[in-house]
């Protein structure tokens, strides 16, 4: 079972609890934000909003080795009572630390129900100019 996996598995955790997994130079690509969050101190804390934004931790259905540092998993669980599912590539670093991980969601309206509790859960913790495009809601 990858280090991340376990660690997700074991419910909310706080920004430090998940720093124990990352690499220092971590990258994190996610769908709810408009560019990359870099260094394990940012992508702690969105890993921490993220668990404590979910109903309860899920479940990982499929976990698979592409490689030796590369894994895929799936991931099923709930936002606000909605079924929601991610898939996750994560890529370690040669100590077994997460150096980069790329997380797609579906379905659109959970996905953004899910964003929304991140958001305010974020609190300003993580820069604003992650969240939307400048002029986003202009037409």
């Amino acid at each position: 079972m990858h280090p991340f996996r376990r660690l997700r598995e074991g419910g909310p955790m706080t920004p430090g609890q998940a720093a124990v997994v990352l690499n220092e130079n971590v990258v994190m690509h996610s769908s709810v934000l408009i560019k990359p969050i870099v260094g394990r101190a940012l992508v702690s804390i969105a890993i921490s909003i993220s668990t404590q934004s979910r109903d309860d931790p899920g479940k990982y259905i499929f976990e698979g080795k592409i490689d030796a540092h590369t894994t895929l998993l799936r991931w099923q669980g709930t936002v606000q009572g909605h079924e929601v599912e991610s898939l996750e590539l994560l890529t370690d670093d040669e100590n077994g630390l997460l150096l980069e991980r790329t997380v797609a969601y579906r379905p659109f309206p959970a996905l953004e129900l899910f964003r929304y509790r991140l958001i305010a859960l974020n609190a300003g913790r993580l820069p604003d100019d992650m969240w939307d495009y400048p002029n986003a809601t202009e037409t």
